[in-house]
């Protein structure tokens, strides 16, 4: 059998062994140390914008935090696109909110602008105003940064933005991570860079930061015995992952860029196939292209798509299935346009990682294009 082809594996520098050997020598093996500090004033560099970077356990630990500094509390509501991964929706039930369920719009797959505003006014209505809303840039496509923050405004809700998939992407030249009232990166084992896993909060306020290391920490209060005064959380990242994300940030504008020919090259080598579509990119929005999407005609056509390419070894996988269709969630409020599950239905995402060969490409076009000349 042919050697597996990943959807989007761990991608190392090399320089990554350097920041881990040297908390191994300076005996810095805890959640604390100079790779998390380091680590900390990279990402905040790159994003620019005068942001502070809290490094966390992962992207949901993130989420948890930064919903808890917006103030949302058991019996809250809290509106979250439902075209996602569950990491961005499971937070909210944590603390014992409710999920509100937006719908997508066409052009970037993310929050609907229209259903967004129908459902502040309906949840207002219903005398439950939304505590915050969790926007997504899905698949590394900024969402509608300009129209969503009117909304938002207009209505009072901050926004907690969820980046774990566009780091090293842009809104008029702006990076993702800097949007919201608050926003969440993760490093998790497939994203654009790695820590194996590992995630960061990003606030434009120090005191936030702080806030968010102290309740990562146990929330464990300046005294010389263990005092708590509030519930805290082992959410903080360690020197030793951190150490992963130093070697990592060196190289995510290469990632960035071996991802978008990777989504280019298969534009290209598909443009003659008139059953896949890709998702265009907007004017204003440069995305990494984390993963190349692609539609078909239908649910039948790929589903056998994605068994034919397993066939020989090559992971492809469907999109998002959206949060209103998932049964734990059954219950939850939605407001939906049917975007997000025709998407569903009908979207694949390919082979896509930063270490891909030619020859994996290749192998994957051809395994394509091999299935439609059969079909």
């Amino acid at each position: 059998m042919n050697t597996k082809i990943w959807l989007s594996s761990p991608h190392m520098s090399g320089k990554e062994q350097f920041y881990i050997n040297e908390a191994f020598d300076l005996n810095w093996v805890a959640p604390l140390g100079p790779n998390v500090n380091g680590f900390e004033n990279d990402l905040e560099r790159y994003l620019e914008d005068d942001i502070h970077v809290a490094a966390l356990a992962s992207g949901t630990s993130a989420l948890h935090l930064g919903l808890i500094l917006l103030g949302v509390e058991k019996g809250d509501e809290v509106i979250c696109q439902s075209k996602t991964f569950s990491a961005s929706a499971n937070p909210i039930a944590y603390l014992g909110a409710t999920p509100v369920f937006v719908d997508s719009e066409k052009d970037t797959w993310n929050i609907c602008p229209e259903q967004l505003e129908n459902a502040i006014k309906d949840r207002i209505a219903k005398g439950n105003k939304p505590k915050a809303i969790i926007a997504v840039h899905l698949y590394g496509m900024p969402y509608k940064v300009d129209e969503i923050r009117i909304i938002a405004n207009k209505y009072e809700i901050p926004i907690l933005e969820d980046s774990a998939e566009s780091l090293g992407s842009t809104y008029k030249n702006k990076k993702c991570g800097t949007f919201g009232d608050l926003a969440i990166l993760s490093f998790n084992g497939n994203k654009i860079i790695t820590t194996s896993g590992g995630g960061a909060l990003v606030t434009k306020s120090d005191a936030l930061k702080e806030k968010a290391v102290f309740l990562s920490t146990q929330a464990r209060d300046n005294a010389p015995h263990y005092q708590h005064s509030e519930i805290g959380y082992n959410y903080r990242m360690s020197n030793i992952v951190a150490g992963i994300g130093r070697g990592q940030m060196t190289v995510l504008d290469n990632h960035v860029n071996k991802r978008r020919s990777n989504h280019a090259f298969y534009k290209q080598e598909f443009s003659d196939i008139q059953e896949i579509k890709f998702l265009e990119e907007p004017t204003e929005m440069f995305s990494n292209r984390w993963l190349t999407c692609i539609q078909l005609p239908s649910y039948k056509i790929r589903e056998e798509l994605r068994e034919f390419l397993l066939k020989d070894n090559i992971e492809s996988r469907p999109l998002w299935k959206p949060m209103h269709l998932q049964p734990v969630f059954e219950n939850a409020p939605s407001y939906i346009n049917g975007v997000s599950e025709n998407l569903f239905k009908k979207g694949l995402c390919l082979p896509s990682g930063s270490n891909l060969t030619d020859n994996e490409l290749i192998r994957v076009v051809l395994g394509i294009k091999t299935y439609f000349a059969k079909c």
